[in-house]
């Protein structure tokens, strides 16, 4: 069964139509690659699944159930998380504080509790092995490269027992090695059933880790298909309009 499916998703801004008619599903373990241009809508169908915007008109559904969301932490609560591309971390706080962020910790007895910081760099440091990630809990952020800054984002998905992971381009604007590393953390989620749906322009990245590919102009779905039945010249047609669109 389908983690998620959308049918017949629209969003429109007064007179502007973001999103037209997005149909499709993702099923427990598999990472979807969505690319379009700017303006294509991709940003918009996220922010309906995290919760961000209520659609305008469609359905949206998980394992079977219809999902209505009004906030994004009723997304959470259905398993749903979100990694923005920029990553909304402190800098000046430790990956384990990062981590836990708004979820803290607490031990003690009645109106004095305090902070179980030995727990929760206890917990950070098994989701960061679980991810495979070299990130440690006690440093802090401001000291870590771009993509141990991604596994911090990505641990705290982990918090949750997340059943889908949205992600905004997270290999934008780092290295090749960090870029590497942050595809090894999307392998890691996929091979724990975790879907993943993966905002990228980049192609090599989501040819290398992604099974589907979804390609939006101007707010409609215009293809949906595996990776290995098309080609970085075939998305790249359908992304500028050069191919029109595919059944």
């Amino acid at each position: 069964m389908a983690v998620l499916e959308l049918i017949n998703i629209s969003k429109h801004f007064g007179a502007i139509q973001a999103v037209n008619d997005v149909s499709f599903a993702i099923e427990p373990g598999q990472v979807v690659g969505l690319m379009g241009d700017n303006g294509a809508g991709k940003s918009t169908l996220v922010k309906m699944i995290a919760g961000n915007f209520r659609q305008s008109e469609g359905t949206m559904r998980m394992d079977g159930a219809e999902l209505i969301m009004h906030k994004p932490i009723d997304a959470r609560q259905h398993g749903i998380e979100i990694v923005y591309q920029d990553l909304a971390l402190c800098d000046n706080l430790s990956a384990a504080a990062n981590v836990f962020l708004g979820r803290e910790l607490r031990r003690g007895f009645g109106p004095i509790r305090i902070l179980d910081y030995a727990n929760m760099y206890k917990r950070a440091g098994q989701i960061f092995a679980e991810l495979k990630s070299e990130t440690r809990p006690r440093d802090l952020v401001k000291q870590m490269s771009g993509g141990q800054r991604q596994a911090v984002a990505i641990a705290r998905t982990r918090l949750s027992e997340a059943k889908i992971v949205l992600m905004d381009e997270p290999t934008a604007a780092i290295s090749v090695r960090q870029v590497a590393e942050v595809l090894n953390l999307i392998r890691n989620l996929r091979d724990q059933g975790i879907a993943v749906i993966l905002i990228s322009h980049r192609m090599p990245d989501v040819f290398d880790v992604a099974d589907r590919v979804i390609v939006m102009r101007r707010g409609r779905k215009v293809a949906d298909k595996s990776i290995g039945a098309t080609s970085p010249e075939e998305v790249t047609g359908l992304i500028t309009g050069a191919i029109e669109q595919l059944a």
